[in-house]
C-alpha cells in the first residue's frame, strides 16, 4: 500500500516512517488545545481544512495520516458527560472516512488509515465502503 524506502529514493538508506494522528473533531488527545490562537482544528467541518492538512503532511514527508473514530461520549469523570462536553473532548465528532477521497485527490502519495467499530457496522456495508475508498484513493487506504 505504501512506498518502501527503496521505492521512494532508489537506495538502501533507512527511513523513519511518519504517520500523523487526528480525529474529525475539535480536539482529540489534548483537551484545551482548541483555545490556542494558532490551532485550526475548530475547522474540522471544513473540507479545505482536511485537504490542506493532507498537502502539508505530504510536503513534510509523512507517509500517512490516521483518522481515529470513537462512538459515544466519555462519561467516566463525574459519572456523566458534563466534563467531556465542556472541554469538547472528542465531541462533536464527524465520521472519519468522508474526507478521505478529497484528501487523496489533493495528494499523490499520502496514505490514509481509519478506525471503525464493526460492533456497530454491518460487515457488508463496511467492506463496501472500504472497497470504494480503496478504489478512490488508488490503494492508499487501510
Amino acid at each position: 500500500m505504501f512506498a518502501t524506502p527503496e521505492q521512494r529514493d532508489g537506495g538502501d538508506r533507512r527511513h523513519v516512517h511518519l504517520n500523523a494522528f487526528d480525529m474529525s473533531c475539535v480536539v482529540h488527545q489534548s483537551p484545551g488545545l482548541w483555545r490556542h490562537p494558532d490551532n485550526q482544528a475548530w475547522r474540522y467541518t471544513d473540507l479545505d481544512y482536511w485537504t490542506s492538512l493532507a498537502q502539508t503532511l505530504e510536503r513534510g514527508g509523512f507517509d500517512a495520516v490516521f483518522i481515529a473514530d470513537v462512538l459515544g461520549v466519555y462519561d467516566v469523570y463525574g459519572g456523566n458527560v458534563d466534563a467531556a462536553l465542556r472541554q469538547a473532548t472528542q465531541i462533536p465528532l464527524n465520521e472519519p472516512t468522508m474526507a478521505i477521497p478529497a484528501m487523496a485527490a489533493a495528494t499523490e502519495h499520502l496514505g490514509f488509515g481509519v478506525t471503525a467499530s464493526i460492533s456497530f457496522e454491518h460487515p457488508y456495508t463496511f467492506a463496501r465502503r472500504m472497497s470504494t475508498l480503496d478504489h478512490l484513493t488508488k490503494g492508499r487506504v487501510g
